[in-house]
């Protein structure tokens, strides 16, 4: 047969635009042609297909036998066979491969076989990528939004589709086709495991491990491995923590991360747009190590609990309280993912003066419910300095005790109801 122009661009286009090699592609493709072909009930299972690997000529072969009656399929007169052997005798009961026209496939296996031949180069395309990928887990990748469904991303990595599932991403970003994207390879999807759907590759921006790779690339110290990562924990989009130690005298492992005049974290805060980041000091002292973690606030003690294991109880003043715990308990949470420690933080009036606890209420009162300080007052003085205090009043009677204005009050009281609710929440998870 001539060369196959329609095959031959095929082989190509997969060639160039898929990364899977022509022998792969023309394997794919005579078993494909030769599965397919083995539902025609006019051919044998012994059945071979061949392409030229020369000008791609399609050849196809089946394995007969040699019968005086010539019976029907699967058999060949000894004439016909003695021709196909180019002469040679071919005693009866002998078998014999000719070639015979690829028409005779008929259109249902041409139909079928185009579908194999699909799934054959979706397999050897997850093989290949899994080949290239596997050792390269934890490694950050640059690619260009080719789709997004729901909240899964489609993202192309030179010729490979790649998958940022919604789980995986910073909640506070969107991304469009075309857009460029930065993620690290979370896992590769084994080529043997069929359940798999979908891209082989699966990134992520969400991950402890993308913080990682980012200080990795942005910090020589790190790379160099003179500075050590012993930990991140993370909000995605809000805030990280992320504990450093050296053992070179000579270097700040805090320093080296933040670099001159803050350059260095604040690249990767670009990166992850606007994600605040804590940089903290390892320390083998847990008490130290948690007091770095909880900075910037200021403790009054931090001790190990001498019954339950790694637990910390840390005392605050009512001042530095609300900044221990962080928003909605946010910088107690993450100092507990990175130390690995659970920390129990409880406010300290002993050495307050009321005029002070009242001041540190109104202070806390004005952030919980974004609230002018002159309101907070307002509800201070008719004696609601917590939230616990405000929920445990029936809505009528605070408005009333507080003065304040009917809507504004109503909005504090189920704002405070929320929050109630949340902390509890928050406390049943923790236990």
């Amino acid at each position: 047969m001539a060369m196959n122009s329609q095959l031959l661009a095929v082989v190509q286009h997969i060639e160039s635009e898929r990364g899977v090699s022509r022998e792969i592609v023309l394997q794919a493709i005579e078993q494909a042609i030769s599965q397919a072909a083995r539902k025609n009930r006019d051919v044998t299972n012994d059945l071979r297909v061949v392409i030229d690997r020369k000008d791609l000529s399609l050849h196809v072969f089946d394995t007969l036998v040699a019968s005086d009656e010539d019976t029907g399929p699967g058999f060949i007169s000894i004439a016909r066979a003695t021709r196909a052997n180019h002469g040679k005798p071919v005693a009866e009961g002998e078998t014999i491969e000719i070639e015979m026209p690829a028409s005779r496939l008929g259109r249902i296996a041409a139909q079928t076989s185009r579908q194999m031949i699909m799934q054959k180069i979706r397999e050897a395309e997850r093989t290949n990528t899994f080949s290239e990928y596997k050792d390269r887990v934890g490694d950050i990748v640059s690619g260009t939004v080719s789709a997004v469904s729901h909240r899964d991303i489609y993202v192309t990595v030179g010729k490979t589709e790649m998958i940022l599932p919604g789980k995986e991403r910073i909640p506070t970003e969107e991304f469009q086709v075309g857009d460029p994207i930065r993620a690290i390879i979370l896992r590769v999807v084994s080529s043997d495991d069929k359940s798999a759907k979908g891209p082989s590759v699966v990134l992520s921006r969400a991950s402890g491990k993308f913080v990682e790779a980012l200080f990795r690339l942005e910090v020589s110290e790190i790379a160099d491995g003179i500075v050590e990562i012993m930990g991140v924990s993370r909000d995605p989009g809000y805030r990280a923590k992320l504990a450093v130690r050296t053992s070179n005298e000579n270097v700040d492992p805090v320093g080296a991360c933040v670099g001159q005049r803050g350059s260095r974290v604040r690249a990767i805060v670009n990166e992850l747009n606007g994600e605040k980041i804590d940089i903290v000091r390892w320390n083998d002292d847990i008490r130290q190590y948690v007091a770095q973690a909880l900075a910037p606030a200021k403790l009054e003690s931090i001790e190990v609990d001498p019954v339950l294991p790694n637990t910390v109880h840390v005392v605050a003043a009512a001042d530095q309280y609300s900044l221990a715990i962080g928003k909605r308990g946010q910088n107690v949470r993450l100092t507990t993912k990175l130390t690995g420690w659970h920390v129990e933080i409880r406010k300290s009036m002993a050495t307050a003066s009321f005029e002070d606890q009242k001041a540190a209420a109104i202070k806390e009162l004005a952030e919980t419910f974004s609230v002018s300080t002159a309101v907070a007052t307002q509800m201070a003085d008719a004696g609601f300095l917590s939230v616990d205090g405000i929920v445990g009043e029936d809505e009528a009677s605070f408005i009333a005790a507080t003065g304040l204005d009917e809507v504004t009050a109503k909005g504090i009281y189920a704002a405070a109801q929320a929050v109630a609710k949340l902390m509890a929440g928050e406390e049943a998870v923790d236990a």
